[in-house]
């Protein structure tokens, strides 16, 4: 209605002026949900932008991330594989120099000593003195040993109670379904050795009968 009383007026002007009357339109009530739905058009579009590129971040950082964790199981095949000691002879080597029982073996590839890649034994001792060994993966040389203070030899002794399967046989069972890598005990409700090869996934070993199963949970978790 205030549009019409508008160009009404405008037009009586022009016509008692005799000459061209130029108008500028000034948009009324009519006119302010059309300007409300253009902001909210740009501001839908913005925000649909903004949700575009956080999507594309958390790609990217995925991508990152398995780009990482797929250059660390090459390192470790790379290590592995140019090796002549296995997880099984490392855990044997570590047990000649301190007895005990070992617990975890890992193939660290981070050079930590003297430049030197090796593999890690953790060992408990009498007296549940924990021990960590490091092996040469070349030669089976003990490249250093010392005490570490750790506190869950209750834990472990418990979850090996009635095992008849040790580290190092578990790491000979897994072998056969690729090189390994990694040999830990699992001291919580599925009671088991943990073992990781470098290209075959991971697997679990019974306690007793040294029987190999994939290892679902972190298949799952991939």
């Amino acid at each position: 209605m205030k549009r019409n009383i508008v160009i009404a007026v405008v037009t009586a002007a022009a016509l008692v002026g005799g000459g061209t009357a130029t108008a500028l339109a000034v948009s009324g009530d009519d006119d302010a949900p059309t300007t409300t739905r253009a902001a909210e058009t740009r501001g839908s579009d913005s925000d649909d932008d903004g949700a575009d590129q956080d999507d594309r971040d958390d790609r990217d950082d995925r991508g990152d991330d398995d780009h990482r964790d797929d250059r660390d199981d090459r390192d470790e095949a790379r290590v592995a594989a140019s090796g002549d000691v296995t997880a099984a002879e490392a855990i044997a080597a570590a047990l000649k120099h301190t007895p005990g029982t070992v617990v975890s073996a890992d193939l660290d590839d981070d050079e930590d000593d003297g430049g030197k890649a090796a593999w890690e034994v953790d060992v408990l001792g009498k007296g549940d003195t924990w021990h960590s060994v490091r092996i040469d993966p070349g030669s089976g040389k003990v490249l250093s040993a010392h005490e570490d203070d750790e506190d869950d030899a209750a834990e472990v002794r418990a979850a090996l109670k009635g095992a008849s399967v040790s580290a190092e046989e578990a790491a000979k069972a897994a072998a056969a379904k690729g090189t390994v890598t990694s040999v830990d005990l699992d001291d919580d409700d599925e009671k088991g050795w943990e073992v990781e090869t470098a290209s075959a996934g991971d697997w679990k070993v019974d306690l007793t009968d040294a029987k190999v199963t994939s290892d679902r949970d972190d298949s799952d978790d991939d």
